[in-house]
């Protein structure tokens, strides 16, 4: 028999039209003000958890417990088992930090997930709307009593992050303590195992430089740095993933593995899980021998001890990149002078400027995925009208027909499947629980990307099945215009995308809306579809030619409705009047706008004449494609959705005078930089 609350819930659904899941989708978050507390269905209990790490924090003299959300890698996408902020709160963003003391817990992440955390967390919980270090650190101050120490596991800490926290309890008379064991894996009795392992080599077809030829660039890099490192340690990823042209599945869509690797100019030794090397991957890596392009597997858990004996040697000196290398390592790496640091290693400075080749078979890629994305958008046009359909039906219709596409390896992402206000939350993706169902009276997001042999994919639409609102259309013509006057703007070699970003803002600007995330991201070749340092934020390395990047403006109105635009573009070269360094964006992503979302009075001439060409080359390189595959309604839905655009109404988009501006903004910018 249901319970009050649940007959409550049926009476709704009868008396809104709704399905009950619908109704219990509206009472989503937990209310801790209430006595007992309201907690929905998502959230957790963590009672228990929390009093054994309690419990282990007091041997160790610690008054609080700092847990991060990533692993010794610093990894943004990590495996289950390194997911302890998620075990102890509940919270499975790919954001944030937790902090454990004997009395309180709290949990700090940004915009795009305090609704996720609110659903998800129970009232053991606090949650701090921050990211920044300064921000935990004052509540660190607050609530650790005068010469207190707190813990940290200094292979999940940064060295900025240790460094920050340093200085900003520098005169509190609070101090960190670095911790030789992870309590939360102390607590954590079913922590995943590591996954049964299958390292592969990328065939040659993928491939134009060698692992030797690879590591032979990387070696002359040393060479010629003025300051003369004699080894190079590299910690993330998928640094030695692309050195050695190697794949792994030890991480949930990326095809990484757990590997450290430590060069120097005769020596190469790769820290992993040995028992997981196969003997035909011993032959292609010459792992039989010890001479300089001979490489040395070690275990992975003597990647520390092996570090320490190569620093005690004189005359030595160890290249670091150090936005992924972890404090543990970086701490045994003394004096000082045995150390060389930048921001990042050269192997991924190099590996974000692609090859002819990586550049020719990502753009094949993105044309397959384009067909496997027509296919979605074609299908929900039909079956939504009937009602049927829901968040969690659409992403899995995505992901088979990506599946169906050639040397497919899965999806890149967890596809975000949401409708009407679930939109509204940038990094929202379904569940049971949170399942919407699609209806012609709501606009839809879909964020989805795919895994091949020969790249990574990554794509948004969104699309209204009905009679969008005069506001949506605004929106999504001024969240499109922001899309548009970065791909077609044209910009010196070197610029840094952090420049340049303004473009993506400006048209919603001018009517005061915005949006809460970067507008970009690198992407790479079947690797990690968040591919740093390629992108337009702060720390991003400026562009050269054959970077692949994300565009991907949006809006969100909060418990409304969700836009965003995503394409992937890739950097060439283009001629000007009076210089031959100059580039801009090719766009690869290949799949038409929603027609009906877009008011093309808002649009400037050159902007509807980018998109016109735009669509003329969609035409042009995903029908064949759609010809080969036999999907010939595919083709004629994707031929009525890219016809040609007309002026309609008066333009008041980004005048010229402003576009000149900012282009004499971002050149500016570009000199001082």
């Amino acid at each position: 028999m249901p319970s009050r609350g649940w007959l409550l819930v049926l009476w709704l659904a009868a008396l809104t039209g709704k399905s009950a899941g619908a109704v219990v989708n509206e009472r989503t978050e937990r209310n801790c003000s209430l006595i007992p507390p309201y907690l929905p269905s998502t959230a957790v209990n963590t009672t228990l958890r929390l009093q054994e790490l309690r419990e282990r924090m007091v041997p160790m003299n610690i008054s609080a417990y700092i847990i991060p959300g990533t692993d010794a890698h610093l990894s943004e996408y990590i495996a289950p088992r390194d997911a302890r902020m998620a075990f102890m709160t509940a919270f499975t963003g790919s954001a944030g930090t937790a902090v454990v003391t004997q009395t309180k817990a709290a949990l700090w992440t940004d915009s795009r997930y305090w609704v996720q955390a609110e659903r998800q967390m129970d009232c053991n919980w606090e949650l701090e709307k921050d990211v920044s270090v300064s921000s935990v650190a004052e509540w660190l101050i607050s609530e650790v009593p005068p010469g207190g120490m707190i813990g940290f596991d200094p292979f999940l800490f940064s060295l900025k992050t240790q460094e920050d926290y340093d200085i900003n309890l520098e005169s509190s008379n609070r101090s960190l303590k670095s911790l030789p064991v992870n309590l939360v894996d102390q607590v954590w009795k079913t922590r995943p195992p590591i996954p049964p392992h299958n390292l592969t080599r990328l065939p040659d077809r993928v491939i134009q430089r060698s692992w030797q030829m690879k590591v032979e660039d990387i070696r002359n890099q040393m060479r010629n740095n003025p300051y003369e490192p004699t080894a190079l340690l590299l910690s993330a990823l998928d640094e030695t993933a692309w050195l050695f042209n190697l794949r792994g599945n030890d991480i949930p869509y990326n095809p990484f593995f757990y590997s450290y690797t430590l060069l120097t100019m005769d020596k190469i030794w790769v820290f992993l899980h040995t028992n997981r090397v196969a003997e035909d991957l011993k032959v292609y890596l010459n792992a039989s021998c010890d001479g300089a392009l001979c490489v040395q597997l070690k275990s992975y858990d003597t990647v520390l001890n092996h570090l320490k004996t190569y620093v005690s040697q004189p005359g030595v000196k160890v290249w670091i990149g150090t936005e992924y290398t972890n404090y543990a390592l970086y701490e045994i790496i003394t004096p000082q002078d045995k150390l060389m640091t930048s921001s990042y290693s050269p192997v991924l400075t190099t590996k974000a400027v692609k090859d002819e080749t990586e550049q020719r078979i990502l753009r094949d890629a993105h044309v397959r995925d384009a067909v496997a994305v027509i296919q979605l958008l074609m299908w929900l046009e039909k079956v939504v009208p009937a009602g049927k359909e829901t968040e969690l039906t659409a992403s899995d219709y995505v992901n088979q027909c990506r599946n169906k596409q050639k040397d497919s390896r899965g999806p890149s992402f967890e596809t975000i499947s949401a409708s009407g206000p679930n939109a509204a939350l940038a990094h929202y993706s379904p569940s049971n629980e949170t399942n919407r169902r699609l209806t012609v009276d709501e606009m839809y997001l879909v964020d989805s990307g795919g895994q091949y042999l020969d790249g990574t994919t990554d794509i948004t639409r969104t699309v209204h099945w009905g009679n969008p609102t005069d506001m949506q259309k605004e929106a999504f013509t001024r969240v499109l215009m922001g899309n548009i006057e970065i791909s077609r703007t044209i910009f010196p070699s070197g610029t840094r995308g952090v420049n340049m970003e303004m473009l993506g803002r400006r048209a919603l600007w001018e009517v005061g809306l915005n949006y809460g995330h970067g507008t970009g991201h690198g992407v790479g070749n079947y690797f990690g579809v968040h591919e740093w340092p390629v992108g337009f934020q702060g720390n991003n390395i400026p562009f050269r030619a054959g970077m692949f990047t994300s565009i991907e403006p949006g809006y969100y109105k909060e418990n409304d409705f969700g836009i965003r635009i995503e394409d992937v573009v890739v950097t060439v070269p283009v001629n000007t009047k009076y210089g031959h360094n100059s580039l801009t964006f090719d766009t690869v992503s290949l799949v038409p706008y929603d027609r009906k979302l877009i008011d093309t009075s808002l649009l400037s001439s050159e902007q509807l004449q980018w998109l016109n060409k735009y669509y003329e080359t969609i035409r042009r390189l995903v029908g064949p494609e759609l010809d080969e595959q036999k999907l010939y309604d595919e083709k004629d839905w994707m031929l009525k959705n890219t016809e040609p655009f007309t002026k309609s109404g008066s333009s008041v988009s980004v005048c010229s005078s402003s576009l000149t501006l900012i282009s004499l903004t971002i050149a500016l910018l570009h000199n001082i930089a």
